[in-house]
């Protein structure tokens, strides 16, 4: 038993070295090695790393009877039980054909919106939010989780589309033969798709229903070939980018798609669902006191960037002893989950960063928070900043779609760094996996915001309070909702799409 365990911990070393200096092996040895890998690999990172949110984060420190919970409950329904008042779209020429199922009988345009994910992913978070939102302007909502496999009886497995169900909205899990089937019976006018399979799109088309695509990041299409998307976009009513850079990016790759018929919308904080947190009794909580504190929320893998973001926390904790790094994420590749562990037990301050898994309710984790950091190499429209400077936290983020138009350029709300690899327009899976465990071209300048975020702490806690109003207006849901709104009613009219897009303030 000995000898094997101490085989296996010698070829686990081997193999995460091998892919610390990016040795490619061929795909016949790879792939079953990978998987090999990450069955060694997958308790033990999580065991010994992921601890429970109920123990501090700083050893010896007492925590509160009533300790951080990562699935808090956040208050479902209407604040101060008003509604908004349904959003007038006169502006939009054209009428629109009822296709109505028999058992329903409700008044406005029918949209289902489909995703591949419906569990606690940021996209995840963007349909939910649609789906619960978009019937305050006259628009009826379904969600499809297409979902390789389906569910055995059809109800959702995720999170969040077990509570969308909760709260009466209709949600489904289904693979491609029942989907359509499904697709068939409950007859949308329009389909806002995020992320979801090309079959959808192929029954949308057989049965004549406007197909709307929104693109919360350019990953999908990283490895795209040009030629077929072009011909796969003539079949679009649409697409919404999340972000300008995304729009850039599509339209770089696909120069003959209509300019009118992709528009840009960023996403909202959803404020019924995100209250401002306790700052002190939070950071009791935690067992933080007079330490910093940087969160970042973000899963581990490669996109996020844990690596390069704890590599070049070393030289912030070496200038500022009382700098912590807390990463909340789910370990969703174990393998690069393992390599940052490596890494973060051979820095000199492995005991100021804490790896936590995901949390439900961040807007409590958020209020503990000093500064917040995000180094990923792409991004579509990050929820985590957004929601950051929502809880009036300064940031850091490094160059990717959404990051100038939340933080700007005048330093009032914190830093927009270089990407990773430096140019933005170069990032794709290759150019990823070349630069993810090297000395990354930003780690400079991802250093100095975040060492200046901690030397002007006193003037960023005097900004709180003004951050969080201004946030709370930029980032306010009737800007998004209304423009989803009214570019839908446009899909299903065939009129063109910009004109009906609003802009962030």
């Amino acid at each position: 038993m000995t000898r094997r365990f101490t085989y296996l911990n010698l070829l686990e070393a081997l193999a995460l070295t091998a892919q610390r200096f990016n040795i490619r092996l061929p795909e016949v040895i790879l792939k079953p090695l990978r998987s090999l890998l990450t069955g060694l690999v997958k308790d033990k990172t999580i065991d010994q790393s992921i601890k429970d949110w109920s123990t501090p984060l700083i050893a010896g420190r007492e925590v509160m009877s009533d300790q951080f919970v990562s699935a808090a409950k956040v208050p479902i329904g209407i604040e101060n039980g008003t509604l908004p008042m349904a959003i007038n779209l006169p502006e939009v020429e054209g009428s629109v054909k009822r296709t109505m199922s028999s058992a329903e009988s409700k008044d406005g345009l029918r949209c289902l919106l489909v995703t591949s994910a419906l569990d606690v992913g940021g996209l995840d978070e963007v349909v939910a939010f649609l789906a619960r939102r978009l019937p305050r302007y006259n628009i009826y909502t379904a969600v499809l989780h297409a979902s390789a496999e389906g569910s055995v009886d059809g109800f959702p497995t995720g999170r969040l589309g077990q509570l969308l169900l909760e709260q009466g909205i209709e949600t489904v899990e289904l693979a491609a033969v029942a989907g359509e089937r499904w697709l068939k019976t409950w007859r949308p006018d329009v389909i806002s798709a995020h992320g979801a399979p090309p079959w959808v799109l192929d029954a949308a088309t057989r049965l004549s229903i406007p197909y709307l695509e929104t693109l919360h990041g350019m990953h999908s299409h990283f490895d795209t070939d040009w030629t077929a998307e072009a011909e796969r976009g003539r079949r679009l009513a649409g697409i919404v980018t999340v972000s300008d850079l995304n729009r850039r990016q599509y339209l770089n790759g696909n120069p003959t798609f209509p300019k009118e018929r992709i528009v840009t919308i960023p996403n909202a904080v959803d404020d019924e669902r995100r209250i401002l947190g306790d700052r002190n009794r939070t950071r009791k909580r935690l067992g933080i006191e007079n330490e910093y504190l940087f969160v970042s929320l973000a899963r581990h893998c490669l996109q996020k960037n844990t690596y390069g973001l704890v590599a070049g926390f070393e030289a912030v904790a070496a200038q500022h002893p009382e700098a912590h790094l807390l990463i909340a994420g789910h370990p969703s590749d174990e393998i690069y989950f393992a390599q940052v562990l490596r890494l973060r037990e051979s820095l000199a301050c492995r005991d100021r960063i804490h790896l936590r898994d995901h949390v439900s309710n961040p807007a409590e984790l958020l209020a503990a928070a000093d500064g917040f950091v995000l180094d990923s190499f792409f991004e579509g429209w990050s929820l985590a900043s957004m929601e950051a400077l929502y809880a009036g936290v300064p940031v850091v983020l490094s160059e990717v779609g959404g990051a100038l138009e939340q933080v700007g350029e005048d330093k009032k709300r914190g830093y927009v760094i270089p990407n990773p690899l430096g140019n933005p327009l170069q990032v794709n899976w290759q150019t990823m996996r070349k630069a993810r465990f090297t000395c990354q071209a930003n780690q400079e300048a991802l250093v100095a915001a975040m060492s200046s975020l901690i030397t002007d702490r006193t003037m960023w806690i005097d900004k709180r309070q003004w951050l969080i109003s201004e946030s709370a207006t930029r980032f306010h849901p009737d800007v998004c909702l209304r423009s989803h709104a009214r570019v839908l009613m446009a899909a299903v009219c065939g009129n063109p799409l910009h004109q009906y897009e609003d802009v962030l303030l």
